[in-house]
């Protein structure tokens, strides 16, 4: 019988990719519908309620971008030292990485406590939004431990080849978070009515059960990689291999949230609905981009393996199958987005202006939908390579010295020229970064 390991070196690649990618694409899928379903109540109970919740995103991205950082530092070295074939590294670093996940929450919570607040005074003097927005913040923040440990075990098992059981542990968190938000949104079957609070109350209910559920599978059941605590061992090498992939996709990630937080700052000079409809925006396009981080979990393990292996053939037909697999995802998104956003958009409760708007915003923002397939591609190649900083240089390059700049300039013109600073700063980002993807690889692979 094929170990993991095995199935990582041996199996076709379209096999193997599609083998990985397809569940976690089906698991992502759900939590995009979670989220959509979460910001569908949200709309229903109070417009004031979803204007808070879509300046308090950024705050929230600070918080998942810290998890997802250590996950994919810890993950990605993981699965470079299997492909090494140095199975007691590999234990050694997973068993190391449950304990800075622990730190990496106390950093959330801490941030959660004094951020929340002051964070949402930044956008608005309106106390009722300011309170609502705290709200939620604070209680996804405290309880943050349920994401980070979540998401953690999935990208260990992810670095195994296993996908399985992290699709069935973000099927079950999005599942309990849909049936909670109603209940506890609008107070049902005996429950109170607790608004905004009941939805994050919702979300940390369904973080946590998933961690649960997947911690037991990982230490309980037997894996290609197992946890001790004789193996941890805050060694310098193993920290600096860990956080060079961690601290720049930390970094990378919480870009996301500057610029989103900068690119409120210009919108809600216009109006509050222009806002409300980025935010709408960000909930939509989850459902295009979700499938092609979907693929990015399955690619990843394969990509770190191979290149640890050094097998390059194998590394250049994955990075080329992912990249045609992001584009078919990103050009049907590109169609929906800019031809049919009413229909997107018919579930949500808003006014004409926010229509408008949102509808607006929906086409101009889906022209950057397939070159930012290749730039996504970019991100997991050096990624791979464990050269973090490469791809948090891609990010700020992007998202700060394109993007922002871009949007503020823009905004002199009008509203609707904003969201063009989106597709502008993806074509830059690719036309600058192909050419050092192609002479990283070549170096990487030891070519001429």
């Amino acid at each position: 019988m094929s170990t993991k390991q095995d199935k990582m070196a041996t199996w076709p690649i379209e096999k193997l990719l599609f083998s990985m990618g397809i569940p976690a694409v089906f698991s992502m899928l759900i939590q995009a519908f979670y989220n959509i379903i979460d910001s569908i109540y949200i709309s229903k109970y109070s417009a004031d309620g979803m204007f808070a919740v879509g300046l308090a995103n950024p705050l929230q991205q600070v918080a998942l971008s810290i998890a997802l950082g250590g996950a994919i530092g810890t993950a990605t070295l993981v699965a470079r030292r299997l492909g090494e074939g140095r199975k007691e590294e590999a234990n050694a670093v997973a068993s190391t990485g449950i304990v800075l996940a622990l730190i990496h929450y106390i950093v959330v919570a801490l941030l959660g406590i004094f951020l929340s607040a002051p964070f949402m005074s930044l956008f608005t003097k309106r106390p009722e939004v300011i309170d609502l927005g705290y709200q939620y913040l604070i209680i996804c923040m405290l309880f943050n431990f349920g994401q980070i440990y979540s998401i953690f075990f999935e990208r260990i098992l992810q670095a195994q080849g296993n996908m399985l059981v992290p699709t069935l542990t973000q099927l079950l968190g999005a599942i309990i978070n849909i049936i909670l938000d109603p209940i506890l949104i609008f107070g049902r079957y005996g429950f109170p009515e607790m608004g905004i609070a009941g939805a994050a109350i919702a979300t940390i209910i369904g973080q946590i059960v998933s961690a649960c559920f997947i911690g037991y599978m990982v230490i309980r059941r037997k894996h290609g990689v197992h946890f001790s605590l004789k193996s941890i061992e805050f060694t310098k090498e193993r920290l600096k291999d860990i956080y060079v992939v961690a601290l720049p996709t930390t970094v990378m990630n919480m870009i996301s949230s500057v610029t989103t937080t900068l690119l409120n700052n210009i919108l809600v000079k216009f109006n509050e609905d222009a806002v409300t409809s980025l935010s709408l925006y960000f909930k939509l396009q989850s459902f295009v981009f979700m499938p092609v981080f979907g693929f990015n979990q399955g690619a990843l393990p394969i990509l770190s393996y191979t290149y640890g292996a050094q097998n390059k053939e194998r590394y250049k037909k994955t990075a080329f199958l992912y990249l045609s697999t992001a584009s078919v995802f990103m050009a049907i998104g590109t169609i929906l987005f800019y031809f049919f956003p009413d229909l997107l958009l018919c579930f949500f409760e808003m006014n004409d202006n926010l229509k408008m708007i949102a509808e607006m915003t929906l086409r101009i923002i889906s022209l950057s939908f397939i070159p930012a397939a290749v730039s996504i591609v970019i991100t997991t190649v050096f990624q791979s390579f464990g050269r973090g900083v490469i791809s948090m240089m891609e990010s700020i390059m992007r998202q700060i010295i394109f993007l922002v700049p871009a949007a503020y300039l823009l905004s002199n013109i009008s509203l609707e020229a904003v969201f063009y600073a989106y597709p502008i700063a993806e074509v830059l980002v690719v036309l600058v970064f192909i050419p050092l993807t192609i002479k990283t690889y070549r170096k990487a692979f030891k070519l001429a």
